[in-house]
């Protein structure tokens, strides 16, 4: 079994309020979930409105697959939504 982990930073500058913030996260999360089977959540910075982290992961039967998975999700969260990709973290377990 092979668990791939992936912790995404983006920025939205626009945002002016934690609850515009968290309309931008459920946009993100809820899209991600109904077009991939990952686990996905904001896992960070929840008190600063103008970043913005996710975390999720897949499990797998080879690192490979779980890597295409991660990637796969990481161009769809950039495509998705107007806030900037800063960086991202990858582990495969």
């Amino acid at each position: 079994m092979t668990v791939g982990t992936c912790k995404v930073y983006l920025s939205a500058d626009w945002v002016k309020s934690l609850k515009e913030k968290r309309s931008v996260v459920k946009g993100i999360v809820e899209r991600t979930k109904n077009r991939f089977n990952v686990s996905i959540a904001e896992i960070e910075e929840m008190d600063n409105h103008k970043r913005l982290v996710i975390g999720f992961c897949c499990v797998s039967n080879n690192s490979r697959l779980a890597d295409a998975i991660i990637h796969n999700v990481l161009n769809f969260i950039e495509n998705i939504t107007d806030a900037r990709l800063d960086d991202y973290i990858v582990e495969i377990l």
